[in-house]
């Protein structure tokens, strides 16, 4: 094996290794009779527009700002928006999906947003949003927890890696 070809391949084997080593494998939360799949995530700043050829990159920029016609409502749109996928084992009883969230002018206070699934389904989606007045005087969320309760029982949760 010539050194061209012995530099060649370890390049290849490093770029292989590089490559094995980004792909991340997300596995659902697990709980007590549910799971949390996904947390989905996305801030919106107004006043920074997105440039990009791709439109499917400035998609959810838009979702969020449609029909927003006035400066002031698309100022007040700016914030940050949670998309939960969650599955509960029993569907016959409510449950209700919390959201806590600390941001980064209140300090250490931590703010509440919750909803009351009646009806669940196999496969679950809760949004929470913190936008508006609420995100321009508290500030940007800096963590969060996600918490799907029946009665006073934390079935499971998932929190930012600040939360602690």
């Amino acid at each position: 094996m010539t050194l061209a070809s012995r530099t060649f391949f370890l390049r290849l084997v490093a770029l292989a290794l590089l490559a094995s080593s980004m792909v991340s494998c997300s596995s659902p939360t697990v709980g007590n009779g549910a799971s949390i799949s996904k947390v989905k995530y996305y801030h919106l700043v107004p006043d920074k527009p997105i440039i990009a050829y791709d439109p499917a990159i400035t998609f959810e920029r838009q979702h969020y700002l449609y029909g927003a016609a006035t400066e002031a409502e698309v100022m007040n749109r700016g914030g940050h928006y949670y998309t939960i996928f969650w599955k509960a084992d029993d569907k016959t009883q409510p449950v209700t999906v919390r959201f806590e969230y600390r941001q980064a002018d209140s300090g250490l206070t931590t703010k509440t947003q919750q909803e009351e699934v009646t009806q669940v389904r196999r496969s679950n989606v809760s949004k929470f949003q913190v936008t508006g007045d609420e995100y321009h005087t508290g500030g940007r969320v800096t963590a969060w927890r996600v918490s799907v309760l029946r009665g006073n029982d934390e079935l499971v949760s998932e929190s930012s890696f600040l939360w602690k």
